[in-house]
């Protein structure tokens, strides 16, 4: 079954996108996040934009989240994000993915995005994953796994 979403290119154009069409025959990183404009997103997300040379060189970066158009619109103007965002409000995309599911927080338990990433090969099979990822040097573990 092939997912299509809308999603915003590097130049903020809107599109649908679906990974076995538009990026078939090429590595993907695929990350899902939580939500635009929070802490911890904020950074993973400048983290990809910050080392986006280096992993272009290797792979196609695509950042997925809930958030509307709108939302990823402001969200890459604001951090000057120079790579894919898809919407993924119905969560099919993470759920395929198994990046949806229970999580807690203060105690209360609430389904929502787990921050994972992917990398696909160019037949769109995972050949690595990481699952509730630490921000913090996360991308570097990105890129040393693409060599």
């Amino acid at each position: 079954m092939t997912i299509k979403l809308l999603g915003i290119d590097a130049d903020g154009n809107e599109k649908e996108y679906s990974l076995t069409d538009d990026f078939k025959g090429q590595k993907v990183v695929l990350y899902f996040y939580p939500k635009d404009n929070t802490s911890g997103c904020t950074q993973e997300a400048c983290d990809f934009r910050d080392n986006y040379n280096r992993l272009t060189t290797k792979a196609t970066v695509i950042g997925v989240s809930p958030d509307s158009i709108a939302s990823h619109k402001k969200f890459q103007e604001k951090q000057s994000l120079n790579f894919i965002l898809l919407s993924d409000p119905e969560h099919n995309l993470a759920e395929k993915f198994g990046a949806w599911g229970e999580k807690s927080m203060y105690g209360k338990k609430y389904f929502g995005i787990i921050r994972s990433t992917f990398i696909l090969n160019g037949n769109g099979e995972i050949e690595k994953e990481w699952r509730k990822v630490k921000v913090k040097g996360h991308v570097e573990e990105v890129l040393n796994a693409l060599i």
